[in-house]
C-alpha cells in the first residue's frame, strides 16, 4: 500500500538531507506550514506573460510542480534537465500534463529571466513567478521549505525543497519524484501520472517509491 502524503510528510520531519555545494536542501517540516494535513491549496501567482494563475490552472489535468530559483547550481538544473528527457521520451503524452517551475526567488527571478532559463529545458515546462508575499503563500500551501542565505561574496542562494510534487487532475497530491532519480524513474513516473488507469508502456510505476519501480501492468496493446 502507498503511503499518505501525511505519513511521508511526517517522516520527512525527521530527515533534512543537504544537497552540499548545491545551494538547496531537502527539507519537509510539516509543523511549519499552515495547512500540515493537506498539500495543495489555494494560491494566486502569474505565468511569464504576466496573466495571473492560481489552483484553477492545475486543475484537469495531472500536475508536476517544481519549486526553484534561476541561480541554483545545481539541483535545479539537473532536476529539470531530467524532466525534459522524460518529457521527451513521452512524446504527444506530455500534453496530458500541467508541468511547472515555481521561482522561490522573486527579486532575481524576472519574467524575462526565467523565461531565458527556461528556454534550455522542454517548452511545455511552464515558468511561475510572483511577489514575495504570493511565493510564500504558495510554498506554505505545497509544503516547499525555502530560505535565503547569504554568500561570502555578497550575493545569496536560497535553500529549498528538491522533490518534484505530483498532483491528479484534482488538485490531491498522488506522488513525488525524489532529487536524484533517474531519467527512467521519472519517465515511468510521469507516464503513469498521464495515463491514470491505462497500461503505460513499460508497465505502471508506484509514484510514491524512489526508484519508480513498475507494477504488474504491462504495456499497452
Amino acid at each position: 500500500m502507498a503511503p499518505s502524503p501525511l505519513a511521508l510528510i511526517a517522516s520527512a520531519a525527521l530527515i533534512a538531507v543537504v544537497a552540499t555545494g548545491t545551494g538547496a536542501i531537502v527539507l519537509q517540516q510539516g509543523s511549519r506550514f499552515s495547512h500540515p494535513r493537506r498539500v495543495g491549496g489555494p494560491f494566486t501567482m502569474a505565468d511569464l506573460d504576466g496573466r495571473p494563475v492560481t489552483e484553477a490552472d492545475l486543475r484537469g489535468k495531472p500536475a508536476v510542480l517544481f519549486f526553484g530559483f534561476t541561480h541554483c547550481p545545481d539541483v535545479c538544473p539537473t532536476t529539470l534537465a531530467t524532466l525534459t528527457a522524460a518529457l521527451g521520451r513521452m512524446g504527444r503524452d506530455a500534453e496530458r500534463l500541467n508541468v511547472v517551475f515555481v521561482t522561490l526567488d522573486p527579486e532575481r527571478d524576472t519574467p524575462e529571466t526565467l523565461r531565458a532559463y527556461l528556454a534550455s529545458f522542454d517548452p511545455r515546462i511552464r515558468g511561475f513567478v510572483g511577489t514575495p508575499e504570493q511565493v510564500a503563500r504558495m510554498a506554505d500551501a505545497y509544503h516547499v521549505a525555502y530560505k535565503r542565505v547569504p554568500t561570502k561574496d555578497g550575493d545569496y542562494t536560497m535553500e529549498h525543497s528538491a522533490t518534484v510534487a505530483l498532483f491528479d487532475k484534482t488538485g490531491r497530491m498522488v506522488g513525488e519524484i525524489g532529487y536524484g532519480e533517474d531519467e527512467a524513474s521519472t519517465f515511468a513516473k510521469l507516464i503513469t501520472l498521464a495515463l491514470p488507469g491505462q497500461c503505460p508502456p513499460g508497465g505502471s510505476a508506484n509514484l510514491w517509491t524512489t526508484d519508480g519501480s513498475t507494477g504488474s501492468c504491462g504495456p499497452r496493446s
